[in-house]
């Protein structure tokens, strides 16, 4: 990880207002103030502004995951010991601080009474390889057979939604979020996505087609990848629309120091009936149309180039498989992250014109 040539320049010190909060307010608040901010951090700070703790976006994902309800006090998911700095530290010692603690993102700056007055980003410290310089690879070799006839002439990635195929918005949204290197795994009609993207240029993109020449699956593309590719990539399926915040998942990831992170999307079923609880025969209870909520996954990926030596040598293989393997291997070598942010499946019609009604729900870019 290396640093920046002159140590002597100072980094940009970012303002720390945007991002404070009150610890009694609810997290659903320090969201907003993540979100509002764009730094994946919220500041508590008391009534004279005394840092308090930290809460990271990775950290509110978490706290989705174990169920925490969100309307609660940010104060029970706050680290309370975050590591901080003092304004006058050099560069030197900035960069040192954080290369010392690799998972660390994110520094707010105190003075000596403990006030906060500002915050120092990893990436304008050291150079970081799990953020903006993450290679994607985008899944677009599908036959989109339930979406036919709008697939008969053009592969699913490339149907229109607002203006624009599906694609060009994944592209475009990387591309906003400062990721450029991208691989495109093609097969049906890929001459329609090549005619389209051609080398990204346009799109201030550098794109790689991947040719599959037979359906390889979801992971069994990854086989095309250059070999000389390190550290992490992003997969992701090229029928999807999302609001995600890239850098975020990329930074969970880092965060974890797992070998892969599954997106997560939140998936409600309402039962249409009322469903009786019965013990031995008797009559318990009955809980009228019930709700029940489950983790699916959404198709999107951060992996290790380390990852794919568990990869057949031919055949198709999805990307489930691939998890499983690493399961196999070793049990805690996975993560997960909840996505709160828009997301739509593109797998069927009903989909499509849900996703053309919602299309301003995707963030301008």
């Amino acid at each position: 990880m290396p640093m920046h040539d002159d140590l002597s320049l100072k980094p940009v010190l970012h303002p720390a207002e945007p991002l404070l909060v009150r610890p009694e307010a609810s997290i659903l608040d320090a969201i907003r103030v993540i979100d509002a901010g764009a730094q994946q951090i919220a500041i508590a700070v008391d009534d004279d502004g005394r840092l308090l703790g930290v809460v990271t976006d990775g950290d509110i994902r978490r706290a989705i995951l174990r169920g925490v309800d969100l309307s609660g006090k940010v104060s029970q998911i706050l680290n309370h010991k975050p590591t901080v700095c003092r304004r006058t530290a050099s560069r030197e010692e900035l960069a040192r601080t954080l290369l010392s603690h690799e998972r660390i993102t994110r520094l707010p700056v105190v003075d000596e009474g403990g006030f906060v007055v500002g915050l120092y980003r990893t990436e304008d410290l050291v150079a970081n390889p799990f953020s903006h310089e993450l290679p994607v690879v985008l899944m677009a070799g599908g036959l989109g057979t339930r979406l036919r006839p709008f697939t008969d002439n053009i592969p699913k990635p490339m149907i229109d939604v607002g203006g624009r195929p599906i694609l060009e918005h994944i592209i475009r949204r990387f591309v906003s979020q400062g990721f450029n290197r991208f691989y495109i795994s093609v097969n049906y009609l890929s001459h329609v996505i090549k005619e389209h993207f051609g080398d990204g240029r346009a799109f201030g993109a550098q794109i790689v087609y991947l040719e599959e020449t037979e359906r390889l699956g979801t992971a069994g593309s990854l086989r095309l990848l250059p070999r000389d590719l390190e550290g992490p990539f992003f997969v992701m399926n090229g029928d999807l629309l999302t609001a995600a915040n890239f850098a975020a998942i990329a930074n969970y990831h880092l965060e974890t120091g797992v070998d892969a992170t599954m997106c997560l999307r939140e998936y409600t079923v309402q039962v249409p009936y009322g469903v009786v609880a019965q013990a031995g025969g008797r009559f318990v209870g009955i809980e009228e149309k019930p709700m029940h909520r489950h983790y699916v996954n959404s198709g999107i990926y951060v992996l290790d180039t380390a990852i794919l030596d568990l990869l057949p040598d031919s055949g198709y293989f999805d990307m489930p498989s691939l998890f499983d393997s690493l399961m196999q291997k070793d049990p805690s070598a996975a993560a997960v992250f909840p996505l709160r942010e828009y997301w739509c499946d593109i797998g069927q019609v009903a989909d499509l014109e849900r996703a053309r009604r919602e299309i301003s729900k995707i963030s301008s870019y």
